[in-house]
């Protein structure tokens, strides 16, 4: 074996992540929201970059993003190129000449051609939720006060001194749900102070809005809530020590527990029904934000319109007249290589952009195809997809499809749903035929459980031979599974529950 130095020539292949391309793959995986985001900070960073509202003329400025509708019969999807195609330089190599007045490219989102969509959209208003009366300021989200606020607040004007330290101290030691955490003997140890000086504390807080907060138990909670109305008497106060028999459905023991008849029982099970098991959750939640559709789909002929939801996204321009007087303008050699670097990322991100959207257009269209018994008859017609078979379907990777259906949602006539959940496992029919998919199973077992007699609660083996009867090929397991999925309990807790509310 040789140890003297030598020369080898050796060829090798190997993929670079370079940061364009990463930045482009970042981009498939965020939604529209995400984006805007990301756009206004990279507006902060390039100078060079303009953001222009839809309609806009920007004579010296490059238009950034491909919008309008894509009108899609039955026979194919639209035509759209993969994302980085052939490696990141691809992608710079795409031009995007586009006539911004042309009429198939007059619109930014749905919202401009509701008329033209026959209403199919389900939305009331703009996109951007401002009707032709204004803004619905009734909907907007204000933020709530929390329930620790609420109660500090109510504890300044009912105890002070010591006192209102020792209720800030519970306080602070109340979930979200309005139950005490935690001992409060271990609270009255810590703070020195006896533990009937504490409990008294403790029963001044639960005088306070909303009736029942500060309990220790759901049966302290209930009865508390009992005394405010002024139904705690013998017979509630035992109903209320015997709640895992009410869960259970034991009718006959409550009645000799509590002494009463089936009338009396009825009207304290009702009675108990209307109290709220979790007070503290009026308080402190966190405000329901809306999700923005990132694709609308609607009808039109014997085909569809697919449009991307544009009104979250502004227009990107790279102002070339600013980039001219900038470069006229003497400069070091570092302020060149800055404004050049400031070109190439604006151009990278406004062909990033484009091709996001395209990609977006591609997916979404193929989504329809595969599905379109699912638009048009609804979720019992819901095919068994895959990303594979998508991806196969429009040439791209599994993974960019992955990409491109996370954190997207899709708006059509029968509602608002996320891209994921048109891709569901399938189930082998019966009769040998086409697979099922398991959310239209799930639907299925949905139906057959609500509409079943309360007299005559169906099994899982029940449940089996009535979807056998459909069609649906399924074993028992599967189908406890998929009730379980969908929060419906057993068979005998379906009985004990409607018993319950038989009673009530």
């Amino acid at each position: 074996m040789s140890l003297a130095p030598r020369l080898d020539l050796r060829q090798s292949q190997s993929l670079v992540m370079t940061p364009q391309l990463q930045q482009a793959i970042k981009l498939l995986t965020l939604s529209n929201l995400e984006v805007e985001a990301f756009i206004a900070e990279e507006l902060e960073k390039n100078p060079l970059l303009d953001a222009q509202a839809g309609g806009e003329e920007a004579p010296d400025a490059a238009p950034s993003e491909d919008t309008g509708e894509w009108d899609l019969p039955r026979d194919g999807p639209a035509d759209a190129s993969e994302l980085l195609n052939g490696g990141g330089e691809a992608l710079g190599e795409a031009a995007l000449d586009v006539d911004l007045g042309a009429e198939t490219f007059h619109h930014d989102s749905a919202a401009d051609s509701m008329g033209g969509l026959d209403g199919g959209l389900g939305l009331n208003g703009s996109a951007g939720g401002v009707s032709e009366d204004g803004p619905d300021f009734d909907n907007m989200a204000a933020g709530a006060m929390s329930l620790a606020d609420h109660l500090l607040a109510q504890a300044g004007t009912s105890v002070a001194g010591p006192d209102l330290f020792i209720a800030t101290q519970i306080i602070d030691q109340i979930d979200e749900c309005g139950y005490l955490q935690g001992s409060l003997l271990e609270l009255a140890t810590r703070l020195e102070i006896p533990l009937a000086r504490a409990e008294q504390v403790l029963s001044v807080i639960h005088t306070f809005d909303p009736t029942g907060v500060g309990a220790r138990s759901l049966s302290e909670c209930l009865a508390l809530q009992a005394k405010e109305a002024d139904r705690y008497d013998p017979c509630m106060a035992r109903l209320i020590d015997n709640l895992e028999l009410v869960a259970r459905g034991e009718m006959a023991r409550l009645k000799r527990i509590c002494d009463v008849d089936d009338e009396d029982l009825g009207d304290m099970i009702r009675e108990l029904r209307s109290y709220d098991p979790k007070p503290g959750c009026r308080y402190g939640g966190e405000p329901s934000t809306s999700v923005t559709p990132d694709v609308f789909v609607a009808r039109r002929g014997s085909g569809w319109v697919v449009e991307l939801n544009n009104a979250t996204l502004p227009r990107l321009l790279v102002n070339r007249s600013y980039h001219a007087e900038v470069s006229a303008g003497a400069q070091d050699k570092a302020g060149k290589a800055w404004l050049t670097d400031c070109l190439a990322s604006a151009n990278w991100l406004i062909k990033a952009l484009d091709q996001r959207q395209r990609t977006i257009v591609k997916v979404a269209t193929e989504i329809v195809k595969q599905q379109e018994g699912f638009f048009l008859r609804g979720v019992a017609h819901l095919r068994p997809l895959t990303l594979r078979q998508v991806a196969e379907a429009i040439e791209m990777h599994e993974s960019t499809v992955s990409r491109v259906t996370s954190n997207k949602y899709l708006s059509c006539a029968r509602g608002l749903f996320e891209l994921k959940y048109f891709f569901t496992s399938g189930i082998a029919a019966a009769d040998g035929g086409d697979a099922v998919s398991a959310e239209a199973v799930k639907s299925a077992i949905r139906a057959l459980i609500t509409a079943e007699d309360p007299k005559k609660i169906l099994s899982d083996d029940t449940l089996v031979e009535l979807l056998n009867g459909k069609g649906f090929d399924i074993a028992r397991r599967t189908v406890a599974k998929y009730r379980e999925s969908l929060g419906i309990g057993s068979s005998v807790q379906r009985r004990r529950q409607k018993a319950l509310a038989g009673a009530s």
